[in-house]
C-alpha cells in the first residue's frame, strides 16, 4: 500500500451492530487494512450509531446514541465504519439532532468531519492505491445506497478491486439501483423489497460474476438470502474481506464446512 501520509495516525474503528453479530471477519479484514495503511486502530466501547432509531422517527433515542457515540471516538484523528449506512448516518444526520444547540454543534461538526467509511478512507484519505491480495474468480460490485448518495463511494472500491490479484470485475446492470434492503424498510414493506431484490438478483446473474462484493453488510444480507433461496451459487462477501485476503471466512449466509473429525458417521 502507498499511503499519503508518513505519520501513523489513530483510527477509531466503529464495527457495526451486524459486523459484530452476524460477520466478525469484516471487523478483522477492517483492522488489517488499516493498519497496512500507517494506522493505528483501536476498538472503544460502542454501541448503535442510531440510524434504525432515526428512520423510525425516534429522535430522542438517536440523539442519546449519538452523544454515547461522539464521546466514545471524538478523541481519534479518525472515525472509519466498513459500511457507507453507518458512516452516511453520523456525517450526514448527527447535525440534525443539534441544531440550534451552540454548546453542542461545532463539538458535533468537529467529529463528522472526520467519520469515514472503510474504503473511501483507504482511498481518498490515507491514499492508497494498491492491496496485497489475491482471489480468483469474477465478482460484480453493488453500489449501496447510503455510501454512494450521502457519501460519494463508487469508484474507490473497484480501484482497488483492480489491484487484487488473479480478480476480474464484471459490472452488472443498474449495479447503483437499490437492493430492497433500506434496514426498517424491508420490515415495513416486504413485498416491494423482495420485488426490489428480486430485480437485483437478475442483474447480478446477468454480470456472469462467481462472486457478489458490496461495501455494506445489510443488503450483501439481502441479497444473499434471496439468490439462496433462488438457489444460486453466488458467491457473497463484503468487499473489505477480498481486499485484506482474508478467504477461509465462507461466503455470507453458508455454513463453515465440517472438519472430517467433526462429521457424523
Amino acid at each position: 500500500m502507498a499511503p499519503n501520509e508518513q505519520r501513523p495516525v489513530s483510527v477509531g474503528l466503529f464495527v457495526t451492530c451486524l459486523v459484530d453479530t452476524q460477520r466478525p471477519s469484516v471487523g478483522f479484514a477492517a483492522v488489517r487494512l488499516l493498519e497496512a495503511a500507517g494506522c493505528t486502530v483501536s476498538v472503544p466501547r460502542q454501541t448503535c450509531c442510531g440510524q434504525p432509531a432515526f428512520n423510525s422517527g425516534d429522535r430522542t433515542t438517536t440523539r442519546a446514541l449519538a452523544e454515547q457515540m461522539i464521546a466514545a471516538f471524538e478523541t481519534f484523528d479518525y472515525v472509519v465504519a466498513p459500511s457507507g449506512s453507518c458512516a452516511g448516518m453520523i456525517r450526514t444526520h448527527y447535525p440534525e439532532l443539534f441544531v440550534g444547540e451552540p454548546d453542542w454543534m461545532p463539538r458535533v461538526e468537529r467529529f463528522c468531519a472526520k467519520v469515514h467509511e472503510l474504503v473511501s478512507f483507504l482511498a481518498d484519505v490515507r491514499g492508497v492505491t494498491h492491496v496485497t491480495a489475491a482471489y480468483d474468480g469474477t465478482v460484480t460490485y453493488h453500489d449501496s445506497c447510503s455510501g454512494l448518495r450521502e457519501l460519494g463511494i463508487q469508484a474507490q472500491p473497484r480501484r482497488l478491486l483492480a489491484s487484487v490479484e488473479g480478480l476480474t470485475v464484471a459490472e452488472m446492470p443498474d449495479s447503483d439501483v437499490c437492493c430492497g434492503f433500506g434496514g426498517t424498510f424491508c420490515v415495513k414493506y416486504p413485498d416491494v423489497s423482495n420485488a426490489i431484490v428480486e430485480k437485483k438478483a437478475a442483474n447480478i446473474l446477468a454480470s456472469g460474476a462467481d462472486t457478489l462484493l458490496a461495501g455494506d453488510l445489510g443488503c450483501l444480507m439481502n441479497m444473499a438470502g434471496k439468490l439462496q433461496r433462488e438457489g444460486r451459487t453466488i458467491r457473497v462477501r463484503h468487499v473489505a474481506e477480498v481486499l485484506a485476503g482474508i478467504g477461509d471466512t465462507p461466503p455470507i449466509g453458508q455454513p463453515k464446512p465440517q472438519s472430517v473429525e467433526g462429521r457424523k458417521s
